[in-house]
């Protein structure tokens, strides 16, 4: 009988660790650098999306598009990549590094000037910057930032370019133009509106820059070419293209793209 119960407990002990091996093997980590003005609504995102979805993480990988576009074209291991332009996105796809039958357009954005809600300085449009009093005025690089792309686009509209030009604070990021306004380092900086959104107890939006001012502001996305984990992308972008995920974006401020 003793024989029998330890022959039995040895059973179920090798049945759990198969069980446990099988459990591991199904769960998957999906990786997705996304531009970083969609932090927080991805973050909530992808709670809701786990929750529903047990055996999927989702790790994000945030930071400026072009930045984010040069990791993947060097081979990064990025399984889904949602970019604040178009170009970065079309500069991938023609490239090959992206699935294009997975490309889909599902945010938009708005160009704002903000500035620190205790400044004594009063800006009320993009022409008030080239005053002499404004002395410090933060946007993106425009050679990695899409921001920093369409506040250059911005400034030649208002042909305020050369008047701005040594004034300007190039930012590694969006949030990091963001944050030298918040700290008063700045005398203005120009965002997307969703930015302005999350700290608007401590900068105020002075300015909106007119559609016809830029390019669209287009947020794209798609499954990266050569990912290991595909069905597990695709799901993951499914659920950010649903209602439900939607709502993550709606309450950050972005908007649904028009048809």
């Amino acid at each position: 009988m003793m024989k029998k119960i330890i022959l039995g407990l040895v059973g179920l002990t090798m049945l759990c660790t198969f069980a446990g091996w099988v459990s591991a093997a199904e769960s998957e980590e999906i990786t997705v650098s996304a531009a970083i003005s969609l932090k927080n609504a991805f973050e909530e995102a992808k709670k809701n999306f786990e929750t529903s979805n047990k055996n999927i993480k989702v790790l994000f990988n945030f930071g400026a598009s072009g930045d984010l576009m040069t990791q993947i074209k060097g081979g990064a291991p990025v399984d889904v990549f949602a970019s604040a332009a178009m170009k970065d996105m079309d500069e991938l796809g023609k490239e090959g590094h992206v699935l294009l039958n997975t490309k889909t357009n599902f945010v938009t954005n708005t160009l704002v000037l903000i500035v620190p809600v205790a400044s004594k300085v009063s800006i009320a449009s993009f022409e008030d910057m080239t005053r002499p009093d404004i002395k410090r005025i933060a946007v993106g690089n425009p050679k990695t930032v899409p921001a920093g792309r369409y506040a250059e686009e911005t400034f030649q509209h208002y042909k305020i370019t050369e008047k701005l030009k040594d004034k300007l604070i190039l930012a590694e990021n969006v949030r990091q133009v963001l944050d030298y306004v918040v700290r008063g380092e700045v005398d203005a900086g120009v965002v997307y509106a969703t930015d302005a959104m999350i700290k608007r107890q401590e900068v105020k939006i002075a300015a909106t820059a007119p559609e016809t001012s830029h390019k669209p502001i287009i947020y794209p996305m798609a499954v990266v070419k050569g990912s290991k984990h595909e069905k597990a992308a695709k799901m993951f972008m499914s659920f950010v293209l649903s209602p439900d995920g939607k709502k993550f974006f709606e309450k950050y401020g972005f908007k649904p793209v028009r048809n």
